[in-house]
């Protein structure tokens, strides 16, 4: 099998004859990437059934650096903002490429991605500051709302269930694995997350990334662990205290975006009334 660094991979198979089967959207497990398919022989016409079907997985240790094609800033739904350009969008579940399908069964998990094309800025950092599931494309006065992170960065529904962010690939991206909630359960539910490009060497008490660790009964900052003591603010009101990070604040760029519709079911609702599949769409609005 050839080397994965591409998007797909090609696998010889040695039978009586030579097959040759194409490999593409690989999946992500730790530091391995998986390509699987499934060979059929079928020596009759297709309406007869295939003389055999045999599973292929082929397991490669994951180079560092790579990631795929897709998450590299520059594909997907954006918009512009002072020379910066954002995305956002729901990846499938094994986090292959963006989501197509809309369905979202209660308690499984929702990968948002966001990024922020650096160009010929200095290194960026993309942080969420704020974002809340809502009924509605857009959030207007007395739309019902559902807080998932607050407070400058902290992620409540990593409390309330087993949210958490991923380890970045890259400072300019970040990966929300959001775990379903009850909140408009059978309704369109739409994710409006605040996105800032900060200064990566400079975080503070309003510009983090937190998470709850259950196993620590704690909160651990995403991208330095050690520093973890700008997250003991989630529980209170997080203020900034450094002079550098106001001055900064002046340069930061800050950009709402918006997922959805998406429909979080019951599984066995899901099962009984068929429910049917849409593409998900994302988009973005500017602030």
């Amino acid at each position: 099998m050839e080397d994965p660094s591409g998007v797909g991979a090609i696998c010889h198979v040695q039978l009586p004859l030579v097959i040759v089967i194409s490999f593409s959207s690989p999946q992500l497990k730790g530091k391995r990437i998986i390509y699987q398919t499934e060979m059929t022989y079928r020596p009759q016409a297709k309406s007869k059934p295939a003389a055999f079907m045999y599973p292929i997985k082929c397991v490669y240790k994951r180079p560092e650096g790579w990631v795929p094609p897709f998450l590299n800033p520059g594909s997907g739904l954006s918009e512009g903002r002072s020379g910066l350009v954002f995305h956002m969008a729901l990846l499938n579940e094994q986090m292959t490429g963006i989501a197509k399908t809309n369905i979202i069964t209660l308690g499984s998990f929702m990968p948002i991605w966001a990024a922020v094309e650096q160009k010929s800025h200095q290194p960026l950092l993309l942080l969420m500051e704020e974002c809340v599931a809502a009924t509605t494309a857009e959030l207007q006065y007395g739309s019902q709302v559902y807080p998932l992170i607050s407070n400058k960065g902290c992620l409540l529904e990593s409390i309330r269930g087993n949210s958490k962010f991923l380890p970045r690939y890259h400072t300019s991206a970040i990966i929300l694995y959001l775990q379903s909630f009850k909140f408009g359960l059978g309704e369109e539910v739409y994710i409006h997350c605040k996105l800032v490009a900060w200064d990566p060497e400079h975080l503070d008490e309003t510009k983090k990334a937190c998470h709850f660790v259950k196993e620590n009964v704690s909160w651990e900052l995403l991208d330095d662990p050690l520093q973890s003591s700008l997250c003991s603010c989630c529980e209170s009101t997080c203020k900034s205290r450094s002079k550098r990070g106001v001055h900064w604040a002046s340069g930061s760029l800050s950009h709402n975006s918006v997922v959805g519709p998406l429909i979080i079911v019951e599984r066995s609702d899901l099962k009984a009334n068929g429910t049917s599949v849409r593409s998900v769409s994302a988009a973005d609005v500017q602030v």
